[in-house]
């Protein structure tokens, strides 16, 4: 077996997982070339993680690529935007327009008054006083899940099903968990300044249609990133799978790896001093095998995963049948039309109705959901921006469908439901490209057994983790993750001359 040397004065640190999270404390750590020595692995040939991109048909989309694991960010996600500006990338302003349920009683959009958020008026009152009072006793609601703090507060259940468990589902990605979610959650993504996605109204849930970033090409940041850090002596083995950690509590850190698919006979060691995981928790356990003590198997085993796949098509019948794609006036509340606010919005949405996110609830059991994105209306490069987000200035609106069909992207959700799935529906020959995701569940024990506890397994036996599974899955959680275990290692935080 050959072996990987480190120096003897830089402290050698391991990092397992190049997504935002590894990548990020790669970042801090290697703005430190004296202090330490950097080494990621990441079992994929591309970093990243779940921020991905993919080729698609340029003349017949009208743009070369799309991201299709993340498509963009709150411009609360200070973090990421900063990234992409030292590595040369820009992100691109979008209105975060929704397009939730089908049918005059059943849909609803923060684009104009629909005839649920009018029937709803008075629950979306109680609402935002629900929201201060879960606020100021957030340790209690902490660890309750959203379903039974409505049920507490006597919300009819089709407003929590049609309103407030699409929300977020999309935006957190909790899918078909939702109804367990923390209550804090919900209520920092709409009152926390460092997190919120969606400011309250009184009137209408949303006030607004919020303004959101859209990402640049993801696989070209990633790349970039990668030879920041190499040039900064970084080591980054990709295509590379770490097995096992055979050692770690005193005499250094000890792992086995080989390359991603090859013969077990042909794994290597390497000799480190620190390692951080900067991959899901079930990996993590994986890997330390009976390296692991029994705090981190009941914190990191507490955190539950769900596998969903992912339909990028261009099918639009299928789209039109379970969502609404365009705006009809009959889909206005009919007691509102006569407010002036009310017809300024169908004015708006009779010109600009282009959403980006849309929910469809299954009928028998409307907490079950499936959602999509328009991908043409919500990525920069198809209204003429470059990968790197600088704008030629040559488009300034989507494609015509009458030009290219637009892309979407239709996220199924728990492969354990797939017998209630529609993908069946969607036509073989309109499928660009089907993906499986490993996506965590925001549980309310999530809450209860993890988060609080990631200090009693983090800094013991020379080992730290990081991930935004650690919080909230999200992008900016998972670049700050990163950044604390660099932090607990010795760097500074890299971005310490900006106010932000």
């Amino acid at each position: 077996m050959s072996k990987i040397q480190g120096g003897a004065k830089p402290m050698r640190v391991a990092i397992i997982g190049a997504g935002s999270a590894g990548m990020g404390a790669a970042f801090a750590l290697t703005n430190h070339p004296d202090k330490f020595h950097v080494t990621i692995f990441d079992k994929q040939h591309v970093c990243g993680g779940m921020a991905t991109s993919i080729p698609i048909d340029a003349e017949k989309f009208g743009a070369s690529y799309i991201n299709d694991g993340v498509q963009g960010g709150s411009p609360q996600f200070y973090n990421t935007f900063k990234f992409f500006e030292k590595m040369g990338f820009k992100s691109s302003e979008v209105g975060m327009q929704i397009s939730f349920g089908k049918g005059e009683e059943k849909f609803w959009t923060n684009v104009f008054p629909s005839e649920l958020v009018a029937k709803h008026s008075k629950d979306i009152k109680k609402f935002g006083r629900t929201l201060k009072i879960i606020k100021r006793f957030e340790p209690l609601f902490a660890v309750m899940s959203v379903d039974a703090m409505l049920k507490l507060f006597r919300f009819p259940k089709d407003f929590g099903d049609r309103l407030i468990f699409p929300l977020i589902a999309l935006f957190m990605g909790t899918g078909n968990q939702t109804p367990h979610v923390s209550s804090a959650i919900l209520e920092r993504l709409f009152l926390d300044p460092s997190m919120s996605l969606f400011e309250y109204s009184p009137n209408s849930l949303l006030a607004d249609i919020p303004t959101m970033l859209a990402f640049p090409n993801l696989n070209d940041v990633y790349a970039a990133w990668k030879t920041h850090l190499e040039e900064r002596g970084a080591q980054v083995h990709l295509g590379t799978e770490v097995m096992h950690v055979l050692k770690r509590k005193t005499g250094g850190v000890v792992l086995q790896f080989k390359a991603t698919g090859a013969p077990e006979d042909t794994q290597e060691v390497g000799i480190f001093d620190e390692i951080v995981f900067a991959t899901d928790a079930d990996s993590c356990l994986k890997v330390l095998g009976e390296q692991a003590t029994w705090m981190e198997r009941k914190v990191l085993g507490n955190v539950k995963y769900f596998y969903d796949i992912s339909v990028t098509h261009c099918d639009r019948d299928y789209m039109a049948k379970y969502y609404e794609l365009e705006y009809h006036a009959n889909l206005v509340a009919e007691s509102r039309k006569m407010e002036e606010s009310t017809k300024k919005a169908m004015d708006h949405a009779e010109k600009e109705f282009k959403p980006l996110y849309y929910i469809h609830m299954y009928e028998k059991d409307p907490k079950k959901i499936e959602m999509s994105f328009d991908l043409t209306h919500y990525q920069p490069q198809f209204k003429g921006v470059s990968p790197n987000g600088q704008s030629s200035g040559s488009v300034l609106a989507p494609p015509s469908l009458l030009d290219h069909p637009h892309v979407y992207q239709t996220i199924f959700l728990n492969k354990d439901m797939k017998s209630d799935w529609t993908r069946d529906e969607i036509g073989k020959d309109k499928i660009i490209k089907e993906k499986w995701w490993k996506q965590q569940g925001h549980n309310w024990t999530h809450y209860l057994g993890t988060v609080p506890w990631m200090w009693a397994i983090n800094g013991h036996n020379h080992t730290r983790f990081a991930g935004g599974w650690g919080l909230v899955n999200m992008h900016e959680v998972g670049i700050c993750s990163g950044f604390a275990a660099a932090y607990q290692l010795g760097a500074d935080y890299p971005f310490n001359d900006d106010e932000k």
